[in-house]
């Protein structure tokens, strides 16, 4: 489960880092709408905490660097990746184990 999670967060970010670069070198519409589609799971989850708009307000008034930011969205999916692992993982877990005291009854 864990190793699954990491694959995950490594391609996800990986995959961020190759859009950001490519969006500097040759920016487009394309790349700048991709761009905005990564970086919207972990805004809405930032959001939903309470922590969107601080960071916002911060990076605004030039308190923090765009790599900061950067660095909050990716440790932000990061966490996001490794809950879904962990919550995917306990509800396949329990399944298999309502299923073999299903099987063990009959």
């Amino acid at each position: 489960m864990g190793g699954n999670a990491f694959l995950l967060s490594v391609l996800y970010l990986l995959v961020g880092i190759g859009v950001e670069g490519a969006r500097r070198l040759w920016p487009s519409i394309f790349l700048q709408r991709l761009s905005l589609s990564l970086d919207s799971l972990p805004a809405r989850a930032l959001e939903l905490v309470g922590l969107l708009q601080p960071l916002r307000t911060a990076y605004f008034d030039g308190r923090i660097r765009e790599s900061v930011v950067r660095l909050v969205f990716g440790a932000t999916t990061i966490v996001i990746i490794f809950l879904l692992a962990v919550v995917v993982g306990v509800f396949m877990g329990s399944l298999r184990s309502l299923m073999l005291r299903w099987t063990a009854r009959r």
